[in-house]
């Protein structure tokens, strides 16, 4: 679809008396005495979830508009949030927004159809029977019959078509080309205005990343009007500075970033950061929904409708409880002594770097409050902030307490563990997640990461490779043993205990005592035992706090059990599987009488099934001798005195297999009857 007008097309249009030029200057006058008031941008609150609130603040006397201008994907939004206050006795009215409507529908809507970018004529042809005044050059008046396309000379030898205006005019038909028309006018002002807003259509479709709103007060008088509304913005960080001493509290500087992303420039805006995670969604509600009517048919032909059901909702999970207790260093470690001075023949020692003091001029500019159950730092004075601008805006300058340790875990570094810190937040505020920066001693020592961290709650953070502490974990092999084995009906339940061990030997080279933290994974059905109890224990590790003086060592040993339930089936065990849970210590007396006499029972109907077999063997060998033999007798003659060696030789071996036969089915049966006694025996066998 094409949203331009051709140039003929345009001029023609703008040339057009919509209404007379008295009542043009007139509703040019009362739409400036009509234009919408401005509402400056008084407070921003922005969310950690993505989105900020944006409030405007104003007066207004008597009936008036305020438009607004936003971006396209900002309108659902709007529509979902936006709050209009009209104080002193006003009312709020309307609230009027461009429809997003895809222009074509829209543009069909008038009563002259603008879709097709059409010509003057095709223009002309949809309002057939309405007056015109037309000059062309002389003046003229009439309604319109049509437009018709007659072909005339161009020049010498060259033919074209040509528009012509039918008009029906008080002196009858006349007929004028359309290329000498100057201008025309349509006497009908309805259908004039239909023509202008359908230009205004076009006219807005130039840009269609904004939109425009308008707000309609009605009241009396001088007004306070105020507007509120939650818009997508960035979500604004947070980046720490942590100085380390070995004379000083430590300390914590914040910082937070903001960016103006908007098109409009802050000025002297109150500004909130809301640390916290509310739910905030996206809805369409800016474009227009159309219900599709089913087409109603005959109950022969109707087939019934997919249905879509809504989905059930998912039972809540228990919360993960966590055991053990947290560490916590409540008091500063105490200051150092100061160094001994170092004997005038020693070198001198190279200048070291000027040390970081976070404490020297910054201050906080946020004031920290609960809202709800969420945190805000309200920036105590006004900002300014450019359009597509960022900045940096202090909200915690406070000491804080901690203590520094390393922290060892075998996934993260196998031989060294990091230095790290365990920060306490005794600020009083919620600190959002983000970087640390580290600084120890006035010197850059690393950079970590800190989750959101309410008041009075502690985490732990690592920020360098802890080159002076070494750390060499060792696994023992996994061994098992039986603890415990019962009888249910022919089926042995045994459970197992299976053990491992793992040490970890802690070697500080340093000359300085150290307090280093383990990391032992938390495995599921494993539980610690002989171990000494965790310093504390998250949903992943165990924690162990390991204190090593300076250049010693330190061990700590990690034992962890679990029980393994094995189902043993006795009628498919051999009497080697039997025999080893029979010399188990754990195994009760009465369970190993059970599984001797199941041994004795089990040994009978093997002896019958081995004997069975010999017999069954015996048969075999000889129905491979009698093959032998009938080949034999089929090459001699049957008067030979060796052709009636072989059949008597045959006639004995028929009746030998006829007796193992009958010794055969003889010992089924009794196989048979040993097998019941041994299922029966099994069955009724019930220990504990």
């Amino acid at each position: 679809m094409s949203r331009s007008v051709r140039p003929l097309m345009t001029v023609l249009l703008l040339s057009l008396g919509l209404v007379a030029s008295a009542q043009e200057r007139t509703s040019e006058a009362a739409a400036t005495a009509a234009a919408p008031n401005h509402l400056p941008l008084s407070e921003v609150v922005l969310y950690s979830s993505g989105v900020g609130y944006f409030q405007r603040d104003g007066s207004i006397d008597g009936r008036s508009d305020v438009a607004l201008t936003f971006k396209v994907d900002q309108i659902n939004d709007l529509l979902k949030s936006m709050v209009v206050q009209d104080f002193d006795g006003g009312q709020v009215g309307t609230v009027v927004y461009d429809s997003r409507d895809p222009i074509a529908k829209t543009l069909k809507s008038f009563a002259v159809d603008l879709t097709a970018n059409p010509t003057l004529g095709q223009l002309l042809q949809q309002i057939r029977g309405e007056r015109v005044e037309v000059a062309a050059p002389n003046p003229t008046s009439g309604l319109i019959v049509g437009v018709e396309k007659k072909r005339e000379r161009v020049g010498e030898r060259e033919v074209a078509e040509v528009e012509h205006l039918n008009l029906l005019t008080a002196e009858g038909l006349r007929s004028l080309p359309l290329n000498q028309v100057q201008r025309i006018q349509i006497a009908n002002e309805r259908l004039g205005g239909e023509l202008q807003q359908a230009l205004g259509v076009l006219a807005s479709s130039h840009d269609m990343q904004k939109r425009t709103v308008k707000l309609e007060f009605d009241g009396k008088g001088r007004r306070r009007v105020r507007v509120g509304y939650i818009v997508e913005t960035p979500v604004w960080k947070t980046s720490y500075r942590l100085a380390l001493s070995e004379t000083k509290r430590p300390f914590l500087q914040g910082w937070a970033i903001v960016e103006n992303t908007t098109d409009e420039d802050w000025k002297s805006v109150r500004l909130s950061l809301i640390s916290g995670r509310p739910i905030s969604f996206r809805m369409d509600l800016y474009e227009p929904l159309y219900v599709k009517r089913p087409v109603v048919v005959s109950e022969l032909y109707e087939s019934l409708r997919p249905q879509v059901y809504e989905q059930a909702q998912a039972e809540p999970r228990d919360k993960i409880k966590e055991a053990g207790e947290t560490t916590r260093a409540l008091a500063a470690a105490p200051p150092m002594a100061m160094k001994r001075a170092m004997p005038s023949a020693a070198p001198v020692a190279p200048p070291m770097p000027t040390e970081v003091e976070l404490q020297e001029g910054v201050t906080s500019a946020a004031l920290a409050a609960e809202a709800g159950d969420l945190f805000q730092y309200t920036i105590s004075t006004p900002i300014s902030l450019g359009r597509q601008k960022s900045a940096m805006l202090p909200i915690v300058t406070e000491e804080i307490e901690g203590a520094k340790l390393s922290i060892y875990n075998e996934r993260v570094h196998a031989k060294h563990p990091l230095n790290g810190f365990r920060l306490i937040n005794s600020t009083g505020l919620h600190l959002m997640q983000g970087p640390v920066t580290v600084f120890d001693g006035g010197i850059y020592a690393g950079d970590a990461r800190i989750e959101n961290l309410p008041p009075g709650q502690e985490r732990i953070i690592g920020y360098a490779l802890d080159l002076k502490t070494e750390v060499v974990p060792q696994a023992s092999p996994e061994t098992q043993e039986v603890v415990a084995a019962s009888l249910r009906k022919g089926t042995l339940l045994v459970t197992r205990k299976a053990v491992e061990e793992k040490s970890y030997q802690v070697t500080n080279r340093d000359n300085k005592p150290k307090a280093v933290l383990i990391e032992h994974p938390i495995r599921a059905d494993w539980q610690l035992t002989q171990t000494v109890d965790p310093t504390e224990r998250t949903r992943d590790v165990y924690r162990f706090k390991v204190p090593v003086e300076g250049g010693a060592s330190a061990r700590v040993q990690v034992r962890e059990e679990r029980q393994i339930q094995q189902t043993v089936r006795l009628m498919d065990a051999g009497p080697d599987m039997i025999g080893y849970y029979l010399q188990a210590k754990q195994v009760s007396p009465k369970v190993k009488e059970a599984l001797q006499k199941i041994i004795a029972l089990r040994s009978r109907v093997d002896q019958t099934a081995a004997q069975r077999g010999r017999l069954e063997q015996r048969i075999k060998e000889i129905t491979q001798e009698q093959g032998r033999i009938r080949e034999n007798m089929t090459r001699l003659a049957q008067n030979s005195e060796l052709f009636a060696r072989y059949v008597s030789k045959l006639n004995q071996q028929e009746t030998e297999i006829d007796g193992l036969r009958t010794e055969i089915e003889a010992l089924k049966t009794t196989e048979e009857t040993r097998k019941r006694e041994l299922q029966d025996y099994m069955l009724g066998v019930d220990l504990g």
